[in-house]
């Protein structure tokens, strides 16, 4: 079996646990105890989230006075991703042996077009004082809204169109590797009309909605969505709370989640679903064997599959 295993920045981090190296790296070896074993007997290609990190580099590229100016989030993206897949690559050849594994930073098209790029939402990088960030905004032009303690900086978030080195990973996969790629959603890039050039664009690209597009792009049989919460919820952030089983596309989309969290994961999966027909699950990182068999997690289907 094809398996696409998206890991969520809160499967990767506690929640509130700070992205310091000890903590990363011990957050990489929780994630290998549990993909490895998925590795054994399948196809294995893992994504994985980089909000903590990307946003703690974004707050000290600001605050590097020898830059000049601070690099651009394709610039840290792409940083990122290299630094996490060499963990991962590093914990899965030692949990995997004689099994080859490799990481590729890989960049995600995507449209200049998007309305995304007219209304940045997502937020990167620390909490500030509304003065200070009125400051960093004028200093640096970055968009700020008001988050749930202060000010923090927004950036567009497109949709993927496409994984570039899709062609790539696929001929990996068929020499019996593991692949870690899609880091952060991929590194954002548009093409110039003219020269086909790439160039990298002041973005971030939504980690699960990517895992789901490479997902279909592989023709893999499931796509596994890992965070720190054993299933979806339905009445979430209620006395009412009841965990759901097994879903249709329909049913997921029309549930009140969470935007920051679960949203962006219950959408992919959907996605994932309608385009290929094929099973898409939620659930806790400590439990991918489980989900990945049926016996734990909130399973998503089509319609038949539950009439």
């Amino acid at each position: 079996m094809r398996i696409v295993a998206a890991l969520g920045g809160n499967a990767l981090l506690h929640r509130d646990e700070r992205p310091c190296p000890d903590v990363v790296r011990a957050g990489i070896e929780r994630a290998v105890e549990s993909l490895a074993v998925l590795a054994r007997d399948n196809d294995l290609v893992i994504t994985h989230g980089n909000g903590p990190e990307l946003g703690t580099e974004a707050v000290d590229s600001a605050a590097g006075p020898p830059l000049g100016a601070p690099r651009p989030l394709d610039m840290l993206g792409a940083q990122s991703q290299g630094m996490i897949g060499s963990l991962l690559v590093r914990s899965l050849r030692s949990a995997l042996p004689g099994r080859p594994v490799t990481a590729l930073v890989t960049h995600t098209l995507v449209d200049p077009g998007d309305p995304a790029f007219e209304r940045p939402g997502t937020f990167v990088g620390q909490v500030y004082p509304r003065d200070i960030a009125q400051s960093l905004a004028r200093k640096h032009g970055w968009h700020i809204a008001r988050d749930t303690a202060g000010w923090r900086r927004t950036v567009p978030c497109p949709e993927p169109e496409a994984v570039l080195e899709t062609d790539v990973i696929h001929a990996l996969l068929n020499s019996g590797a593991v692949v870690v790629c899609g880091g952060g959603g991929g590194v954002p890039v548009t093409t110039d009309a003219d020269t086909g050039r790439l160039n990298g664009v002041e973005a971030v690209v939504d980690t699960d909605l990517t895992a789901a597009l490479l997902a279909e792009e592989l023709k893999a049989d499931f796509l596994l969505l890992l965070t720190d919460v054993p299933n979806v919820y339905t009445d979430f952030g209620t006395p009412r709370r009841q965990p759901l089983l097994g879903t249709t596309p329909d049913v997921l989309r029309s549930l009140p989640l969470p935007e920051g969290s679960m949203r962006p994961k219950a959408e992919a999966a959907a996605r994932f679903v309608e385009r290929t027909g094929g099973p898409a699950a939620i659930g806790a990182l400590g439990a991918a064997y489980a989900i990945a068999h049926g016996t734990t997690g909130t399973l998503v289907c089509p319609r038949l599959a539950f009439g």
